[in-house]
């Protein structure tokens, strides 16, 4: 049982299926008893109940009777307002006391009725009146028996709570407009009559008849109830319960303090508090809960079983402070504050003493389990040996006969496309397989996703697709992945367990690639060192053999789809391969496909300590140049963006004036707000064209910077004889993105991965391990930091730095510089200034990049000899 659980003292249901509201509930000593209890009566007992026929909207107890000032019972139905008498008289049976209702008057009101407040109207003792608000805003005032007068609230929409403040004389709502309004009662009653809506000519002399609000509040928000709390002559106050908040308020509506609430409230009701100058208030919510506040400050916070509209503060049976709830549907419950005492005693504890040496040897055994585990399974756990499915791709060996971009130019050539089937064996049944595959734009697929709803077991799927180019450059892999999402059903998830596999498949180069003639001379070349005979071109690529030129068969060329051409040549006795071009980004695609075919052709021969490796400069001046080229496109794409931007908002100003000329009744001239507007519009569709174009050809750069780091990875690799493991956190630190952005780009997110690397596993000292990084990743002001640290990553591996991810690497390592490799580059600012000097010397052969052991100065058409 809760500790803060509303006591139950008695509680009943009362009807059925009927609604009830805040104007349902009443206490008082409605049989003018004197105790507020009938005499003998229980408390479980029901004293009375009346079928009235008609809906009743609110019941209200006082003074309503004239010539007496017995308290009767006042129930407000839609259209007719009844004053009844109850009484009881003693029994002589075991059933008790009987009691009856009696009818003492009514008013047919001609208005449908919303609610109602009573009180000594105009400062008259011994009685009651009562005020009726109607639907349309109307406040029929009824001096018991008879009607006195009726007044329209001025911009009345819709009725909100009243209540009437005995220490100013006024009425207190909420409008429609959310303002809390008070109208003095002196004010209403010498108003114009509600039956003369139109204003007479003496209304507009100022006869002083005009009904005027004595004061107004904005609150901002709905009322959902209104409460006048006065405890003494002196002062009193205005409750307003709002959706979000409540409100106390001055006699004049100045706000004496406000609080913001936590849950949407259902009721409230302020009384008095035991501290003076403070006012308690119980406040009911739609969580089944009653706080009770001391002004702002919540006391306490009980739980109900039923969600409260009206809520009460009542003596019964001499038990003072009885918290009297109405639900909605009926449950009316009479309820105390306090705590139930606990009878559970905590049992005692065995004490034995305790072995720390024993403990600490224990911790470091499990320590070590946990680590080797980690080490030998990773992040993710083993999954099982036989999976629940399969998924492979083949490509075909051949084009489409008929391709798919019959639609697509590139240049002159005729893009051809390849059909790649993609199959699935399941061993289990199989729910919501979705199979999403993907390749490197601008390389683009007929159909990238197929659903499967149901699979059944041992069944296999196969699904067909085509790939061809679309775009005027080349993509930076020729690696595509099919991804399979589906769900596995368990006995403990019926709907399944998601998981995912996936599958990579190569496309053909041929694809991206036509032979092309070779070229003599090149801006940009490298070369690959092996440790077998060098091996004929032809038998590598025989797709791309010139029929020209079958001599040749240490020279190969190769020409993309886009224009560029790149060369390829073999040396016939000193076991080396040079990639030449014209573009660094484009020597990629076939130093790769190079080294691959190299591999597999090995393979085949059964040959398996083959080996490539590099030794020429690193190509850092060119890769920076790619670097500074796609942060200009950035920077170039914040300028226009913002310029946009501002033109954006010059056509929106330029637009209200416009249209408030126009909404004008007395026309003036438009001072040559047309002709700036065109201007403006076409400013404006001049801009967002530009934004466009730099989008397009920030993508094209950030795919040929993509192609340019794959190669600067495969050349460090090879440089250092890195291993898998090592070339797989350089590819997660260089390309940490698949799409480029301009809140989220690659010089930005690359340079905080290699800060990383250089402080940790590359870090040479321990202080350096003590700087710390920043969190938050900001486009930079320029590359200079970015490129500064790269060539600092190069020179740490070049003497003798190690890339791991394990915390053991982290500490300083003894460095020896290896020949050849890249020149030291400075480790402070100081060693920076010392050296800036012979800065231009560094990578001054970039054109040529073999400085050590060059090959001999021969025409590349008439082969590679020594």
């Amino acid at each position: 049982m809760s500790l803060f659980k509303a006591r139950d003292w008695w509680s009943t249901v009362l009807g059925e299926k009927e609604e009830f509201d805040q104007g349902c509930l009443c206490l008082a000593d409605v049989d003018n008893t004197g105790n507020g209890q009938g005499d003998g009566a229980q408390a479980e007992d029901m004293l009375l109940e009346v079928h009235l026929r008609d809906p009743i909207l609110q019941v209200e107890v006082g003074k309503f009777v004239s010539g007496t000032e017995m308290l009767h019972l006042a129930v407000l139905h839609s259209r007719k307002l009844c004053v009844y008498s109850v009484s009881g008289t003693l029994g002589n049976v075991e059933h008790g006391n009987q009691y009856q209702i009696k009818l003492m008057y009514e008013h047919n009101l001609q208005r449908t009725a919303c609610n109602m407040t009573y009180g000594s109207f105009g400062g008259v003792k011994g009685r009651d009146l009562i005020c009726i608000q109607s639907m349309d805003g109307m406040l029929m005032v009824f001096e018991q028996e008879s009607y006195a007068f009726g007044r329209f609230l001025p911009g009345s929409l819709l009725p909100g709570p009243l209540a009437y403040s005995s220490r100013t004389d006024s009425f207190i709502t909420v409008s429609s407009c959310r303002q809390v309004e008070s109208y003095k009662y002196q004010v209403l009653a010498f108003a114009t009559d509600a039956d003369k809506r139109q204003e007479t000519e003496q209304q507009k002399l100022g006869s002083g008849k005009r009904l005027v609000v004595d004061w107004t509040l904005n609150i901002g928000e709905q009322a959902l109830d209104i409460c006048i709390v006065s405890f003494n002559q002196s002062a009193s106050s205005v409750f307003v319960l709002g959706e979000r908040n409540f409100f106390c308020l001055k006699d004049n509506g100045q706000i004496r303090f406000m609080k913001k609430l936590d849950c949407s409230p259902s009721c409230f009701l302020p009384y008095c508090s035991v501290s003076e100058g403070t006012i308690n208030t119980l406040i009911g919510n739609h969580n089944h809960m009653l706080h009770i506040y001391q002004d702002v400050t919540l006391k306490w916070a009980t739980q109900l079983p039923h969600i409260p509209v009206a809520v009460r503060v009542g003596c019964l049976h001499d038990l003072k402070g009885v918290i009297v709830t109405l639900s909605d549907d009926g449950h009316l419950q009479c309820s105390y504050l306090g705590t139930d005492p606990s009878f559970f005693q905590a049992p005692k504890v065995e004490s034995r003493e305790l072995h720390y040496e024993e403990l600490d040897i224990e911790l470091k055994e499990l320590q070590k389990i946990i680590k080797d585990v980690n080490k030998s399974q990773g992040i993710w756990p083993m999954t099982e040996r036989e999976d629940d499915l399969k998924v492979s791709a083949m490509v075909s060996p051949k084009f489409d006969s008929v391709s798919q971009a019959a639609d697509v130019e590139v240049g002159t050539d005729l893009v051809p496309s390849v059909t790649v089937k993609v199959t699935l064996q399941n061993r289990l049944a199989l729910q919501k397989a979705k199979l999403s595959v993907y390749v490197q734009p601008p390389l683009v697929l007929t159909c990238d996703q197929f659903t499967f709803e149901f699979m059944a077991p041992e069944m296999s799927r196969t699904v067909a697709f085509s790939v061809y180019l679309k775009g005027s450059y080349t993509p930076s892999e020729l690696e595509g992945n099919a991804v399979v999402s589906y769900s596995r059903p368990s006995d403990i998830n019926p709907d399944g367990i998601p998981r995912v596999i996936q599958c990579k498949f190569r496309l053909p180069l041929k694809l991206i690639c036509l032979p092309g003639q070779p070229s003599k001379t090149a801006s940009h070349k490298l070369t690959i060192d092996t440790n077998k005979s060098p091996v004929s071109l032809l038998s590598l690529f025989p797709g791309f053999a010139n029929q020209s030129e079958d001599d040749q068969v240490n020279v190969m060329g190769f020409r993309f789809l886009r224009g560029s051409r790149v060369t390829l040549l073999a040396s016939k006795t000193s076991q080396r391969y040079r990639i030449q071009s014209e573009q660094f980004e484009d020597l990629w695609l076939i130093t790769n496909e190079l080294i691959i075919r190299l591999q597999e052709y090995f393979e085949k021969q059964g040959i398996k300590d083959f080996a490539c490796s590099f030794s020429g400069s690193m190509p850092l001046q060119e890769y920076f140049e790619l670097i500074d080229h796609h942060f200009e496109l950035r920077i170039n794409g914040e300028k226009l963006e913002e310029l946009l931007s501002e033109r954006a908002v010059q056509f929106r100003a330029i637009q209200r004036r416009l249209l408030t000329r126009f909404k004008d009744k007395t026309p003036a001239p438009l001072q040559h707000l047309d002709t700036l507007l065109d201007g403006t519009y076409k400013q404006v569709i001049a801009l967002a064209d530009a934004v466009e174009e730099n989008q397009d050809s920030l993508f094209q750069s950030f795919t040929r910077l993509k192609s340019a780091t794959h190669l600067v990875i495969l050349l460090i690799g090879l440089w250092q004889k890195l291993s898998t493991d090592q070339i797989t956190i350089l590819e997660a630190a260089f390309l940490p993105l698949q799409q480029d952005t301009q809140e989220l780009g690659w010089e930005e997110t690359v340079d905080a991965a290699i800060s990383h690397l250089l402080k940790t596993c590359l870090s040479k000292s321990s202080k350096e391990q003590a700087l710390n990084l920043s969190s938050q990743l900001n486009i930079p002001k320029d590359t200079s930091r970015l490129k500064k640290h790269i060539t600092l990553l190069c020179d740490r591996l070049a003497k003798g730095g190690r890339l791991c991810l394990s915390t053991d690497a982290a500490a300083p390592q003894t460095m020896v510089m290896p020949v050849g490799g890249c020149t030291t580059i400075p480790e402070s600012d100081l060693e920076e200034r010392s050296i800036e000097q012979d800065s231009t010397e560094l990578f001054t052969n970039h054109k040529h990049l073999i400085v050590e052991t060059p090959l001999p100065e021969v025409s590349p058409l008439q082969g590679v000899s020594e």
